[in-house]
């Protein structure tokens, strides 16, 4: 056992673990904004009496901070440290959070969409740092096992998330329908949306705190400064250097098309779950929590399949084993498609399984043998995130058109996660055929 830690976290007699764990919890508590926040795209809906395609645009605002602020952040990190950029994204990311209260005392939608982007700012320079941090904390040759031993905490974070949306904010809520809301005058809507957005606020002003004596914490505490020894800024060049190899690229398009699939099956879970349990004589708000229920297993299946494909990479190389679960994923998306019972969401379920390793191995092997370079090979796997603004919203129409083909809309909308895992089952395989064959 003592073996097996030394070849992740020790490098030249040097052991990371103090650091290794601090920056590893930071991947909690993104993991925690991330998927709190999933389920606030059907509450924001029946909060402000607006269409689904309306609600993605808090998934348009979460996920599009990720993409503006991924090189600033990586130019943050190259000028000062990994530390500073940790420091920076916590400072960020509990300044959003506690925006939530202004934001309900305005009362208007846009401005909690500014709070979440300014918070996903934060998480911005957060993945930009600490990913490539924790492949520094030891052998080049386990950095891959090491990063998804780091991100198997991140979905801890985001069962926590899961939890608190669907047991103080879903469960909590007004439980009138979304057509009931429809029909109330608008005195009666200001006063229904007032008392509901103080139920959803609650969770993201004691997270903001949380965060702020983190960042304390991580103040006044000595961390490594690995790779902090060039600070150099030659953006362009630099770019295009990384840009130039052909693994890095196709692996920045790969994560667009994962992440993308990631937030779709994990936001329209809530959608898809309600009209299957609606239809078995459920009420819309007991459909909901139910629904965020299944998020939960499907996250606690994702947290045990990380655990078991790190294991995994010992015995498959990482491509292989990522081509593999991609495959898996498109067959248990084919169910979702064709199920319009309970049995499509097992499948859905099932799919999370297949997403635990699809992050940071792509990371892992798009980052290899970038050196220095992989402060801004990793903004621009971060800037990928925005798979998870763009891909959403379109998914979100198709499910806005009730029916299609005779079938529920839901349904037929999960063509999109299946021709994101088609992306990433390709790469993959190709980048397993150019290094091991």
């Amino acid at each position: 056992m003592e073996k097996q830690q030394q070849s992740l976290i020790v490098k030249n007699g040097v052991n990371y673990l103090i650091p290794f764990i601090l920056v590893t919890f930071c991947f909690a508590l993104w993991g925690f904004a991330n998927d709190i926040t999933n389920p606030m795209v059907k509450a924001f809906s029946k909060i402000f009496r607006m269409s689904v395609t309306d609600g993605t645009l808090v998934q348009v605002a979460f996920y599009g901070g990720y993409f503006c602020m991924a090189f600033p952040a990586a130019i943050f990190i190259r000028k000062f440290s990994y530390k500073a950029g940790v420091l920076m994204g916590l400072g960020l990311y509990a300044t959003g959070a506690l925006l939530f209260f202004p934001a309900k005392a305005i009362g208007i939608y846009g401005c909690f969409l500014i709070a979440y982007f300014i918070m996903t700012c934060g998480l911005s320079f957060l993945e930009t740092s600490c990913n490539p941090y924790i492949l520094t904390m030891g052998p080049a040759e386990t950095a891959t096992r090491r990063l998804n031993m780091a991100q198997c905490f991140n979905p801890c974070g985001s069962i926590i998330g899961m939890f608190v949306a669907m047991n103080f904010i879903q469960a909590k809520l007004n439980p009138m329908s979304s057509d009931e809301r429809a029909l109330l005058s608008d005195t009666e809507f200001e006063a229904l949306k007032d008392a509901d957005l103080s139920v959803l606020i609650s969770p993201y002003l004691i997270i903001g705190l949380v965060i702020v004596c983190m960042l304390l914490l991580m103040r006044f505490t000595k961390m490594p400064k690995i790779g902090d020894a060039n600070h150099d800024i030659h953006f362009l060049v630099t770019i295009k250097r990384i840009f130039a190899l052909k693994y890095y690229r196709e692996g920045v398009i790969a994560q667009f098309f994962y992440v993308g699939a990631q937030i779709m099956c994990w936001t329209f879970i809530i959608q898809y779950g309600t009209r299957v349990f609606m239809a078995e004589g459920m009420d819309e708000q007991a459909a909901e929590v139910l629904s965020q229920r299944f998020n939960i297993f499907a996250m606690l299946f994702f947290i045990c399949s990380r655990f078991i494909a790190t294991f995994l990479m010992k015995y498959v190389k990482p491509a292989m084993l990522l081509a593999i679960f991609g495959v898996l994923a498109m067959v248990f998306t084919l169910g979702v498609i064709g199920f319009q019972d309970r049995l499509g969401v097992y499948c859905l379920v099932c799919v999370s399984g297949c997403m635990s390793l699809m992050f940071p191995t792509i990371y892992g092997i798009a980052l290899d043998g970038l050196g220095d370079d992989a402060k801004f090979g990793a903004a621009g796997l971060i800037m990928a995130i925005l798979g998870g603004s763009v891909l959403p919203p379109l998914q979100a129409m198709i499910i806005d058109e009730g029916t299609l083909m005779g079938m529920p809309a839901t349904n037929i909308s999960f063509v999109l996660p299946l021709i994101c895992f088609l992306v990433v089952t390709a790469y993959g395989y190709r980048i397993h055929l150019k290094k091991h064959l």
